[in-house]
């Protein structure tokens, strides 16, 4: 089957089997910061936008996103570039693994709460595993985000 849709500002139109999964169809177009991690969406690792809205690539037919708009990491280099400073300031990278999911999943976030509470923010944390830290780091970077936001920061 073709599908048709706009990848990181791009238009892309493919031959697809109905049973490709969105992870794959972006990685197979150079998107390697969407990765596997548990193949159970549970990770956050596979998180990508789509029309806006971050969903787990992992879970979503590529077929569904016919005619739709889909981010990666790779399309969001400006806005995650600034958050990830803070992630990298707070030792909060310390394998990177889960770095790509955390950070889309933080963009979202910003994106619908400029000013999240911390249950907010633990909210949007909760579906991104972290083998290493114990999300400490995290949250410390998106407090420090926040505030070099209310000072004035821009993307």
């Amino acid at each position: 089957m073709q599908i048709n849709m706009i990848l990181n500002g791009k238009k892309i139109t493919d031959e697809i089997n109905p049973d490709l999964l969105l992870i794959d169809f972006v990685r197979n177009h150079g998107c390697y910061s969407v990765k596997r991690g548990c193949e159970t969406s549970n990770c956050g690792l596979c998180t990508v936008f789509m029309d806006g809205k971050p969903v787990l690539s992992c879970s979503v037919l590529a077929a569904r996103a016919d005619g739709h708009v889909v981010d990666t990491l790779e399309g969001l280099q400006e806005e995650a570039a600034e958050f990830g400073a803070f992630i990298a300031d707070q030792g909060a990278d310390q394998c990177g693994f889960c770095n790509p999911g955390m950070v889309m999943n933080a963009i979202a976030l910003f994106r619908e709460h400029p000013c999240p509470s911390d249950e907010e923010i633990k909210e949007y944390l909760a579906g991104n595993l972290c083998r290493c830290s114990g999300y400490e780091g995290q949250l410390r970077a998106i407090h420090a985000f926040m505030e070099y936001k209310k000072q004035g920061g821009t993307v």
